[in-house]
């Protein structure tokens, strides 16, 4: 007996995600002072007829940094080039992008905290004057060249803004704007929308108990509403209560939305070193995990959930900890 080999439709993980994306400020949940500011700052922009000044965004990751991005370039009615930092090795990598936008274009640079500082340099006149400066030669006979950019607009997206240099930071004219967390309500909101795009049965009280694992997210609500739909449809059955629990169990995460690498640091700190102050370097032997994936993943989280503290003398277990893992 012969089966056929399985047929694959283009409707893969990016087209999905980009069919949960925010089209319009109105789709767009939450963030509500930054969607505001951006709002004015775009529009007016657009009446006068000139290109937006530069933004920078700056939060965790999954906020919808990227969808703003995309609803900035839709309001002003222009394309979007994205490229990121790490991509930008050389100075002519960045030439070759400045040089081919169109005027008005927006150019979003995602993770540019990992631009190399030659690279920030360049990118100075840029952002300031619409002016790219190219070295030509080398030694005494080399010579600057500067090359007129069409009016554009910079959009950057930083998890770590503290890494950007100040005079960077100080050409972003349109705003510097932190995005916030969102609460289980907004949430909710998102899971009720995208269980309308994914074609998902469910009630309100299922969407808000998702909602309340998800790390105040947008991307993990989706994330764990499309785990949960997998789920469902092995089943042929709707988005219950029984599904969505199941669902968290294989995943391991438990009603704060902790999952398995958190509650394991928290269970080394209290039954490997009585509740801390201990070492970050510490914890990641006991863990296996790396310091730097404890110190920028795990550990935000679990001080947001006030189960870990920070001390000068190391890392120490709340009582909210202990009570926590008691339950589980």
């Amino acid at each position: 007996m012969t089966t056929s080999a399985p047929t694959f439709s283009r409707e893969g993980a990016g087209n999905l995600d980009q069919t949960l994306r925010p089209n319009t400020w109105e789709e767009y949940i939450g963030q509500t002072k930054t969607k505001e500011n951006l709002r004015i700052l775009l529009t007016a922009a657009r009446e006068r007829g000139h290109a937006a000044e530069h933004v920078l965004l700056y939060g965790p990751p999954g906020l919808g940094k990227t969808t703003l991005a995309n609803l900035i370039a839709k309001t002003l009615g222009t394309n979007m080039k994205t490229t990121s930092g790490p991509a930008i090795e050389r100075v002519g990598d960045l030439a070759a992008i400045l040089t081919n936008l169109t005027p008005g274009d927006v150019l979003f640079i995602d993770e540019i905290h990992r631009l190399s500082k030659s690279i920030e340099e360049v990118l100075y006149p840029a952002m300031e004057s619409g002016v790219l400066d190219i070295i030509i030669g080398k030694g005494p006979s080399a010579r600057t060249v500067q090359l007129e950019l069409p009016p554009f607009t910079l959009v950057a997206a930083t998890t770590r803004i503290s890494l950007l240099s100040a005079p960077l930071r100080s050409r972003f004219s349109g705003g510097t704007f932190r995005l916030e967390f969102y609460s289980d309500t907004e949430l909710a909101r998102i899971l009720a929308r995208s269980a309308s795009l994914l074609g998902v049965a469910t009630s309100e009280g299922i969407l808000a108990n998702i909602a309340t694992r998800c790390r105040a997210t947008p991307r993990t609500a989706n994330y764990l509403l499309k785990r949960c739909r997998d789920m469902a449809q092995l089943e042929n059955s709707d988005l219950t209560s029984d599904i969505v629990g199941r669902t968290f169990a294989l995943l391991e995460i438990d009603p704060l939305g902790l999952n398995a690498p958190d509650r394991a640091v928290l269970n080394a700190i209290i039954h490997k070193f009585n509740g801390g102050p201990v070492g970050l370097n510490t914890i990641a032997a006991a863990t296996g995990e790396e310091q730097s994936t404890i110190e920028d993943v795990i550990e935000p989280y679990l001080i947001r959930q006030g189960l870990l503290e920070r001390t000068p003398r190391g890392r120490v277990a709340s009582a909210e900890a202990y009570k926590h893992l008691e339950t589980i």
